[in-house]
């Protein structure tokens, strides 16, 4: 049996991963191959294109990598000729995969897709063609599975994978000494992103925050936790030309590969809007969602997203839990005296973080990849009832396969 997978950002190949290794608990020889990361690679994945060739942020980004992206698209068609994967299994990344989609359908190869894109936040026309090109999806959040339903598409809800990897292994103290920090003191978090793009635009104003946070309570703390796609060399190259910025960060311990210990450990979170905002809800730890993006970008994503907030902790929640911080008010000024309010006020953050612990609970329970498993291998083998060509008028509406619903007995 083979299988292509295909996650082409941080957070996707780390679900990716675990997709992974539970086919290979089931299917000690099927053939992986796909684009990912280190983890999926160690998992059992043959990588094709690594995670961090496709990294690029805002719309604006994305023209100037487009040769890459159509030469990539071409190798991997290429690639659903050549080996004919009896499946294909794509992970959110929506604009690169639906076009995969595409493809895989052109050739008869069934597709799973993972993660589904959020069409609730914005272009909400993208789920015609997911249900066409798609023959299930595999939803992490509860409230995808009616909008699926509506437009006649094959839905399985799964649980979210977060709650297979949020593991914390070290006390506060454990993390402290690690880290060069004191548990006695208040520790700021600053999460800027899992792209370099996002780290670049978004730890100055963090770092500020810090330092401006600091002449009123010169005790406060800062540690920065670097996502698996930043390297160090990547952090030194953000703050090179910027002096003033390079010797406050200086100051700030550096974490790699233990961002889950920030989120557990600090005492307010500074947070680059995306997954990362939901993680740190499920450690209930208090935080403040940013996001920066170019004015282009900003301007064309104004008049596409329909949602009022764009933090994952308040769109799961269905309000505002967290405060947001866009564009030009990812400032200092703006930022520290919210910062400021909570450090202060210990009854302000227990009752933001009794709040971020109900959204954990609408989650599902734990078990994401190996439901996503047992899909994907039903499908491969043939076992479930995939779409097939008559799809132009309409999908049909049919009985979902094993696992359904699994996630939380019912919706």
């Amino acid at each position: 049996m083979r299988i292509m997978i295909i996650a082409g950002e941080a957070s996707g190949e780390m679900h990716g991963a675990g997709v992974v290794a539970a086919l290979k608990a089931r299917r000690p020889g099927i053939d992986i191959f796909g684009v990912g990361g280190e983890r999926m690679e160690r998992a059992g994945c043959a990588l094709v294109y690594h995670i961090e060739q496709f990294s690029v942020m805002g719309l604006t980004e994305v023209v100037r990598h487009l040769p890459f992206i159509r030469r990539a698209l071409r190798r991997l068609d290429g690639l659903l000729e050549s080996r004919c994967p009896d499946l294909v299994i794509l992970i959110d990344y929506p604009d690169f995969n639906l076009r995969i989609a595409r493809k895989a359908r052109k050739r008869g190869i069934p597709v799973l897709y993972y993660i589904s894109p959020q069409v609730w936040a914005w272009r909400p026309r993208r789920i015609h063609a997911i249900v066409r090109n798609v023959d299930c999806m595999a939803v992490v959040f509860p409230f995808e599975v009616e909008l699926y339903e509506k437009a006649g598409g094959k839905v399985v809800f799964v649980g979210h994978p977060l709650l297979e990897v949020l593991e914390s292994r070290q006390s506060r103290t454990e993390f402290c000494e690690a880290a060069g920090l004191d548990p006695d003191r208040p520790i700021i978090g600053m999460l800027p992103g899992s792209r370099v793009m996002e780290v670049e635009r978004m730890l100055p104003s963090m770092a500020g925050t810090l330092k401006t946070v600091r002449r009123e309570l010169p005790g406060t703390q800062g540690v920065i936790g670097l996502a698996p796609t930043v390297s160090r060399t990547d952090l030194t190259a953000c703050l090179a030309g910027n002096a003033a910025l390079e010797e406050d960060a200086r100051k700030v311990p550096v974490v790699e590969g233990s961002t889950y210990e920030v989120m557990r450990h600090a005492d307010l979170l500074l947070v680059t809007s995306g997954t990362a905002t939901l993680e740190s809800a499920c450690f209930g730890t208090p935080l403040l969602v940013l996001y920066r993006m170019s004015r282009l970008s900003w301007w064309i994503a104004r008049r596409l997203v329909s949602i009022p907030d764009i933090g994952l902790v308040n769109v799961v929640a269905g309000r505002r839990i967290a405060p947001e911080f866009l564009q030009d008010a990812v400032d200092p000024e703006v930022l520290s005296p919210v910062a400021l309010e909570l450090l202060k006020d210990p009854g302000k953050r227990e009752a933001m973080a009794r709040e971020l612990r109900e959204v954990r609970t609408r989650l599902g329970t734990p078990g994401a990849s190996s439901r996503v498993a047992d899909l994907a291998l039903d499908m491969a083998e043939g076992a479930y009832e995939h779409q097939t060509d008559d799809r132009e008028s309409g999908p049909r509406r049919e009985s979902g396969p094993r696992g359904e619903r699994a996630a939380d007995g019912g919706h």
